[in-house]
């Protein structure tokens, strides 16, 4: 049997793993909240140790705390913050609403940290929580975690994905395809247009996110139970900011409307709408590379995908599009989070939200799954996929939407005629064309001209 202590909290004693920096309060969310095996994302403990630091800064700068317990409190933070101690927060996702356990959990922790630095005894709700609420620290950690989730993870990432495919339209771009819609074959194409095409969604998706950040970063930290900002002092909210923008050198603010920020969800529900937007995009860049590299001889075999492992345990020599495969499925499960978050956002009732935790553990999993996502799709199926050039002139001469070119010259009717005729016959339809129409091979050449048809404008 392992060794237990006894510690006490209002409700009575409750044994705690002897080695435990945690209390009661966290032993009874361990106890009472057995569900599953997801504890409070790393990310999201490390920001309420910036919340606990932040706090502890402002409540000294207003000569609410003990200087010596303040300067004890922020360095135990900063152990959290720096990776230290994580394996003392075994709190479950699946908590209560408001996060109030895994606050308490921290509150202990430090408790114990501080009490040890400063050999003062430091109390979890009264020096560690002061000028606090679960209610609006646990919001707040969030709003932290997620800030700095994208900021130095997802929005880095996605710049190196942009910029590989940028990169790669300067060796390839110049290649001309069979563009196709419906998946059926359409005009003609560059590489480097529809490379540019995922680029632009890649950028897109970072300008939305970076857009959405900005209502992120201003706090709830201050509101503390329902928004009055009882028990905390009128500047605490702004001296808090303060101090957590110098801490993380991002520019956190204090909310306007603390209620707005306690009593919902929106600004978070809002951002992991754009990752759902992201997870859309490279959605659409998977499964393009997997259709491009079908084959390879039965399918498409328009490029080849660098081969990173065996494809089959049955069928030898084969090789799969595992990177886009992979990547697919992160952005299925970020849009599977982005249900629940839309779900826990609604569950604002009154003053308080009480999906809280699920809100935060799913915000954090799409922002890593992207970020992860993306670096791999950039460095292992971006950069070093080659173009089957052969395979591609051969679809390409015998393309009959070719024929779209002469609809000003032939008019839509004659030149359906040619199309339809080039496919049954299976002829290129620069051949097909030199027959049924007045029109001399050399000024049909000009005309269909796969590279001039993939730059528009009218035939001439």
């Amino acid at each position: 049997m392992a060794k237990t202590r006894i510690e006490k909290d209002s409700m009575g004693d409750v044994e705690v793993p002897e080695q435990a920096l945690y209390q009661a309060q966290t032993q009874r969310a361990v106890n009472n909240f057995a569900v599953s095996d997801q504890t409070m994302p790393e990310d999201f403990i490390r920001a309420l140790a910036m919340v606990k630091y932040g706090a502890a800064q402002a409540n000294e700068s207003l000569g609410l705390l003990d200087s010596k317990v303040a300067r004890a409190i922020c360095e135990s933070a900063q152990d959290i913050i720096a990776g230290k101690y994580l394996d003392q927060f075994p709190v479950d996702v699946f908590q209560t609403g408001s996060g109030t356990s895994s606050n308490m959990n921290m509150n202990e922790v430090l408790a114990t940290l501080a009490s040890e630095k400063s050999g003062e005894t430091v109390s979890p709700n009264d020096h560690v929580n002061m000028s606090q609420s679960s209610n609006d620290a646990v919001p707040t950690a969030m709003q932290i975690s997620a800030t700095l989730g994208c900021e130095q993870k997802l929005l880095p990432a996605l710049a190196h994905l942009r910029d590989a495919l940028q990169e790669k339209k300067q060796s390839v771009g110049h290649i001309v395809k069979t563009g196709r819609t419906h998946l059926m074959d359409a005009m003609p194409v560059t590489i480097g247009q529809e490379l540019d095409a995922w680029s632009q969604q890649i950028e897109h998706a970072m300008v939305q996110i970076t857009q959405s950040l900005s209502s992120v970063r201003a706090l709830a930290q201050g509101g503390t139970a329902v928004g009055t900002g009882i028990n905390a002092h009128p500047l605490f909210a702004e001296r808090f900011a303060e101090a957590v923008a110098a801490l993380t050198k991002t520019g956190f603010t204090a909310s306007e409307n603390p209620f707005f920020a306690i009593g919902s969800q929106d600004a978070l529900v809002a951002l992991h709408g754009q990752l759902k937007t992201t997870a859309v995009a490279t959605m659409k860049l998977s499964n393009d590379l997997r259709w491009m590299s079908s084959g390879p001889l039965a399918g498409l075999g328009e490029i080849e995908l660098e081969g990173l492992q065996p494809g089959s345990s049955i069928m030898p020599g084969k090789v799969n599009p595992v990177i886009p495969e992979s990547a697919a499925m992160v952005s299925a499960q970020v849009m599977g989070n982005d249900t629940t978050v839309t779900v826990a956002g609604q569950s604002g009732n009154f003053e308080l939200n009480v999906m809280l935790p699920v809100i935060a553990a799913n915000v954090l999993q799409s922002i890593n799954l992207l970020a992860g996502s993306s670096r791999v799709l950039a460095d292992k199926a971006i950069r070093s996929f080659t173009v089957r050039e052969d395979n591609l002139q051969a679809a390409l001469s015998r393309n009959p939407i070719l024929v779209t070119a002469l609809n000003p010259v032939v008019g839509y009717l004659k030149a359906a005629e040619i199309a339809k005729k080039a496919y049954q016959q299976g002829r290129p339809i620069l051949d097909v064309a030199e027959e049924e129409t007045e029109l001399d091979r050399e000024k049909l050449s000009q005309l269909l001209d796969p590279t001039k048809l993939t730059k528009g404008g009218i035939a001439e």
